[in-house]
């Protein structure tokens, strides 16, 4: 399962996040992950999160965005939620190469049973409309 948090700059899409984070890591049986572009959320998230910075893993495109998730869920069986800020920072602003991006994580997420969440910086009109048939928006 793939949720959506979309909205322009500024529009509280990070504070979502975190409400979804703390929402996750009360109902998980076992880890729950937040990706994001800069140590922004280091005290905005509680420490039984693991809080990973994409740059430091030189995390950037869709391809490589896609083989950093799967090789986190490859690695810890135990993860349940992987919740992820700056989606467009670290893969791109191309709303296809997106749309792709989201089909195969929506894939990875049958695979492993893990429920993914990520922000998208834009307008809800700009993100192509077949993501919207394998991902909700929340």
């Amino acid at each position: 399962m793939i949720s959506l948090i979309i909205g322009n700059k500024g529009s509280g899409k990070t504070k979502h996040l975190i409400d979804e984070v703390n929402k996750a890591l009360a109902s998980s049986n076992g880890h729950v992950v937040c990706v994001e572009k800069m140590m922004k959320l280091t005290y905005e998230i509680k420490p039984q999160v693991r809080l990973i910075n994409a740059d430091e893993f030189l995390v950037s495109g869709y391809d490589m965005y896609y083989g950093f998730l799967a090789g986190l869920c490859s690695r810890d069986a135990d993860i349940t939620d992987i919740l992820c800020d700056g989606t467009l920072r670290i893969g791109g602003r191309d709303p296809e190469d997106l749309a792709n991006f989201l089909e195969k994580v929506d894939k990875l997420s049958k695979i492993t049973g893990v429920k993914f969440t990520f922000t998208i910086s834009e307008d809800e009109s700009e993100v192509p409309e077949r993501v919207f048939e394998f991902c909700e928006k929340i």
